[in-house]
């Protein structure tokens, strides 16, 4: 029986655009994404995105909607991984690359370039929340 990952994203609204990070692994290596990753067993998903967002983008995060639930077991060329994305916003730390990121930047919603995995419909779907907060 194969299992299914729990992952996390976090569309971070940030200095007039979005933080997205360059990958440093396979799969979409080198590509952009939203920062988030594996939850690890005993860990709450709210608690995974804050570790993952400090652990890829430096920033300290206060989560503060729910986007969604993806769950198409296409959506990750490694198997069936289900993520749950969420606004987050920052409240602190240095925005800076680390751990599998290979940079970090800040995009404009309007000029995003080629995403990773299903990042595109996330980001698509938060656009109605961030309206309010990148206006």
């Amino acid at each position: 029986m194969k299992a299914i990952t729990v992952t996390v994203d976090a569309v971070i609204p940030y200095k007039g655009g979005i933080v997205l990070i360059k990958r440093r692994k396979e799969p979409f290596k080198d590509f952009y994404a939203l920062p988030g990753g594996i939850v690890e067993y005993g860990e709450t998903v709210e608690r995974a995105l804050i570790r993952e967002v400090k652990e890829e983008t430096g920033l300290d995060v206060e989560i503060r909607k729910l986007v969604g639930i993806y769950s198409d077991p296409k959506r990750d060329p490694r198997g069936h991984f289900i993520s749950i994305c969420f606004i987050a916003l920052p409240k602190g730390g240095d925005l800076k690359a680390g751990n599998d990121a290979k940079e970090v930047r800040i995009f404009k919603l309007g000029n995003l370039p080629r995403l990773a995995f299903d990042h595109e419909k996330m980001i698509k779907d938060a656009e109605v929340y961030l309206f309010g907060i990148l206006r």
